[in-house]
């Protein structure tokens, strides 16, 4: 039988590694600092981790991923790794001559994007704030909303085929009403203060309904080709994946890359906007270029000198000297960082602070009240209202502050941001 150039199956990846955290594991640390990087040698490739102890779901999803026939050196957890879909979210995979979908994820291309103006924001009143906030949703629709207009088909990715794209032409029209509208969950909108007393405007969100098609129907296709070859990869891990032996692995590559080229068209049309609005409130503002990065994307890399795909899901590229944008929680710090090219990490660092529990769990356990006082006591204007809205509390996520000094060794601050104000999808 045709097995699409990989071995047999030797390994069964819902058994591996107990989830006790009773692994082997051993500690190495880098020189010229004090990081211990925990290392994971029980499954097929290592599993290199730079927080201290995952949940066990997370766990196990690395585990599968280690045991890939197909995966590279080896497998890396970010501090702010969390279970995700088939793949941990803070994870990163590096693989030879194939792309697995749910390694990349439902909201293709999401990410950051920030603007430093050149306004005190110690010198802003709360009233200012609280109006900007209220502007910016009558120009920005937040969740399920759309824009009831087509917006400016210039503004779209350019340089494709739509024609050849089977999920983004389908797509194509919903999508020109999608773009600039900030989505739902843990997307946001934030004014911020910078550790110098600069206003800061941040956004995050990402390719809307665009990638989540695309996503599913390339999984399904995966699926359907790993049946067919008698993939040694176990149905149950949700890791399917396209060889790029099939059209069906360069055509998802280019639609994944339209994704990722949308969300960022989305997000700059958000930021042109936001622009418009603090302009209008505030006198003689001037705006520094916008810092932008992705993290939910595959990309050809070149790594311990062997071609790869690097797939980051819920991690950012983090090259030397790369500037990248790493946010806390709603009323926590974000910062603005320099990447230090670490190898080990093929190049990458954490997307955000992670989840610490879900939103489920955090609608059920945190206190509303509680909640709702912590930010009112530091004076941030934030979207915590119902019970609802704890879904995307502080506590809901991992310490900030933690999550960065776990990963000094894969990027170096530059700017700290602290939150005056907040609109959350």
């Amino acid at each position: 039988m045709i097995r699409l150039g990989f071995e047999p199956k030797t390994h069964s990846l819902e058994g591996c590694c107990s989830i006790q955290l009773s692994y082997r594991t051993k500690k190495r640390e880098r020189k010229g600092n004090n990081i211990m990087q925990k290392v994971i040698s029980t499954e097929k490739i290592p599993i290199k981790m730079w927080l201290n102890e995952p949940e066990s779901g997370a766990m196990k999803q690395a585990c599968n991923l280690a045991n890939l026939p197909f995966a590279f050196s080896h497998i890396c957890l970010m501090p702010d790794a969390h279970e995700g879909y088939g793949m941990p979210i803070g994870g990163i995979l590096a693989t030879k001559n194939v792309i697995v979908p749910n390694a990349v994820g439902v909201d293709i291309g999401c990410g950051m994007c920030a603007v430093k103006t050149n306004i005190k924001a110690d010198g802003l009143e709360r009233g200012q704030l609280t109006q900007i906030m209220r502007d910016i949703r009558e120009l920005v629709p937040l969740g399920f909303e759309h824009h009831k207009q087509r917006q400016d088909e210039s503004l779209m990715p350019q340089g494709y085929h739509i024609d050849e794209l089977v999920v983004v032409k389908r797509q194509y029209p919903a999508a020109l009403k999608q773009l600039g509208t900030l989505g739902g969950g843990n997307h946001f909108i934030e004014l911020q203060r910078s550790d110098d007393g600069i206003l800061w405007i941040m956004v995050h969100s990402g390719s809307r309904n665009f990638g989540l098609q695309v996503a599913e129907y390339y999984n399904k296709r995966a699926k359907r080709w790993n049946e067919i070859y008698y993939s040694s990869v176990e149905a149950k891990a949700d890791l399917a994946f396209l060889p790029f032996e099939t059209d069906d692995a360069h055509l998802y590559y280019k639609e994944m890359q339209y994704c990722t080229e949308f969300a960022l068209a989305n997000r700059k049309l958000m930021m042109e906007r936001i622009q418009q609005v603090v302009s209008s409130a505030l006198h003689a503002v001037t705006y520094e270029p916008m810092i932008h990065i992705a993290h939910n994307y595959a990309a050809w890399e070149k790594h311990f000198d062997t071609k790869v795909i690097v797939h980051r899901k819920g991690a950012t590229s983090a090259k030397q000297g790369e500037t990248g944008i790493i946010p806390g929680s709603q009323g926590t710090q974000s910062y603005i960082v320099e990447g230090l090219g670490n190898p080990e990490s093929f190049m990458s660092c954490s997307h955000g602070a992670g989840r610490v529990m879900s939103r489920k769990a955090a609608i059920r356990n945190l206190d509303l009240e509680e909640e709702k006082r912590k930010l009112d006591e530091r004076g941030i204007i934030h979207s915590i209202r119902s019970k609802s809205d704890l879904e995307e509390a502080s506590s809901a996520y991992k310490d900030i502050g933690e999550v960065m000094a776990l990963q000094s060794d894969l990027v170096k601050i530059k700017v700290a941001l602290s939150p005056l104000a907040v609109i959350k999808g």
